[in-house]
């Protein structure tokens, strides 16, 4: 039996699928944006699946403290880089396809060259920032993007801008969310999340790319599914058959300064005028924190008078991320601010 029918026999003969469809996906080039507990079991099945050429675009490093969730890495690889580990990973899985990985962060600089080279993304990021930009960059470029969210028990799955019949196309992520306040919603560190809803949701994104390139069952355009891991209940909201937002360029992506857990243990022993900041909750705080100002993430607009003072000023969390999300809220208002994130957050700061 030839090689590529053995592996995909049993979704071949799938009825409605066919070698056909198979051929499809042999043809098709998709970009998982996020190698993280979304894009891992996503890419994953799409490898196994047999699309012909899978990006995956990360600039992150793996880190113990996710493993429970990002199921294509072991202890083994903390400080590499995702995509790469990830692609040699999934190469190994199935020989047979193209793996390409995207190691350079995406920015509002390059994220229209990134996805000019492929038919449909896969979002699979965990920051509001990258979200909203792949949103508007795929309907600039015309091109379907595979959403996928969570936060502690439960998940969210749609598929936007999805031209119809008509030349027109499906809702985006800005005729749901047209603005989010991102200090006003804990991530999965300060939240938390079940690392089996990241594998359900991931698989539910790539089950979406699968029936978009095989053009087979009813696609989540217009839609939105809601999956709750407590209950093991799914629904359904419909939010429109077309757009109604007015895309027309996209907003820059603010660089967030940023410095490493070596690099300030060397500026605080030289260097007197650079002050700590702790964004995270008070409970996370009194469970250990490494001095400085207490200022939560939610509160951080209240202080901005705090900000123009001329010394130096470093946020930090427990993994970067809330960090980042304060110092862009505040070179947001005050564009001069001398204010940098801890890379890594205490995750990488280990004290001596």
């Amino acid at each position: 039996m030839n090689e590529d029918l053995q592996r995909y026999n049993c979704q071949i003969a799938l009825p409605g699928f066919g070698e056909e469809a198979q051929q499809l996906l042999q043809q098709a080039r998709v970009l998982v944006v996020g190698a993280g507990g979304l894009g891992c079991p996503a890419a994953q099945y799409l490898t196994s699946t047999g699309i012909g050429t899978l990006g995956i675009a990360d600039f992150d490093q793996v880190s113990v403290s996710n493993l429970h969730r990002q199921v294509l890495y072991t202890p083994a690889d903390e400080g590499k880089n995702k995509a790469e580990v990830a692609c040699t990973r999934l190469q190994a899985q199935n020989p047979g396809i193209k793996l390409v990985p995207h190691t350079t962060k995406i920015t509002s600089d390059n994220v229209m060259d990134v996805i000019s080279n492929y038919d449909i993304i896969l979002d699979g990021t965990d920051n509001f920032e990258t979200r909203y930009l792949l949103n508007d960059a795929c309907v600039l470029a015309g091109k379907s993007l595979v959403y996928g969210a969570i936060y502690q028990f439960e998940g969210q799955v749609a598929v936007w801008n999805v031209s119809n019949a008509k030349g027109a196309n499906s809702p985006n992520y800005r005729d749901l969310f047209p603005e989010v306040d991102a200090t006003q919603i804990p991530n999965c560190t300060e939240g938390g999340v079940i690392p089996t809803l990241a594998g359900i949701i991931g698989c539910m994104q790539a089950n979406e790319v699968i029936k978009y390139l095989t053009r087979t069952g009813d696609l989540l355009a217009g839609k939105v599914l809601i999956f709750d891991a407590q209950s093991m209940q799914s629904r359904i909201f419909k939010i429109g058959s077309v757009t109604k937002t007015h895309i027309r360029r996209l907003k820059a992506t603010i660089t967030i300064p940023t410095i490493n857990a070596d690099e300030l243990k060397k500026r605080i022993l030289l260097d007197d005028t650079v002050e700590l900041i702790d964004v995270r909750t008070l409970q996370e705080r009194e469970a250990y924190d490494i001095g400085g100002t207490h200022i939560p993430l939610d509160e951080v607009e209240e202080y901005l008078a705090y900000f123009t003072s001329p010394n130096t000023k470093v946020l930090y969390c427990s993994s970067g991320k809330r960090s980042d999300e304060a110092v862009k809220l505040i070179l947001k208002m005050i564009p001069d601010a001398d204010v940098f994130s801890l890379e890594g957050g205490l995750e990488e700061y280990k004290v001596d």
